[in-house]
């Protein structure tokens, strides 16, 4: 099931076998919990130059919890007030970060983090959550990575139940 990516990033020739591969891997099962473990799980493995892939769900009006992951511990809870992860959520809008370190209220999870990319979660005007990537070259995602994870995005939510 591996695709061969070259470069820095995928490209959308790439990201569209992925999304296919992504279809076929969810497809008949609909569990939230089921579903963005194997989607974290395949990006860490398909996405070259990641150290972290996983997914935040929404808790109470303002709060991110952990959910399935790839990768070292993370934090447990982010208010929606911190970090790349926050801002996703707040904003209801695609953050691709360079350099987290110079992003205004970065939570350093993993020190070794560079940068990131962070695709929220919405389905039928709801916040669900976000999917956060990270690695640790600094301005590791392009505009080719945000659109084909974006893409990697809706398929899930397409074959999940939010």
């Amino acid at each position: 099931m591996t695709v061969e990516l070259t470069g820095v990033g995928a490209g959308l020739e790439g990201y569209a076998m992925l999304a296919a591969q992504v279809e076929a891997l969810l497809a008949g099962e609909r569990n939230l919990v089921a579903n963005a473990a194997q989607l974290s799980a395949f990006i860490y493995q398909e996405v070259p130059d990641l150290n972290w892939a996983g997914f935040y769900f929404v808790e109470g009006d303002d709060q991110l919890l952990l959910g399935p992951f790839q990768g070292k511990v993370a934090c447990m809870r982010i208010p929606f007030s911190k970090g790349v992860c926050g801002a996703a959520a707040r904003e209801r809008r695609t953050q691709r970060v360079e350099d987290v370190h110079a992003f205004p209220g970065h939570i350093a999870c993993d020190a070794a983090s560079r940068s990131e990319l962070v695709v929220p979660l919405v389905q039928g005007g709801r916040l669900i959550g976000v999917l956060d990537l990270d690695s640790p070259h600094p301005a590791r995602f392009s505009a080719a990575d945000q659109a084909g994870i974006e893409a990697l995005v809706e398929a899930f939510l397409a074959a999940t139940d939010c």
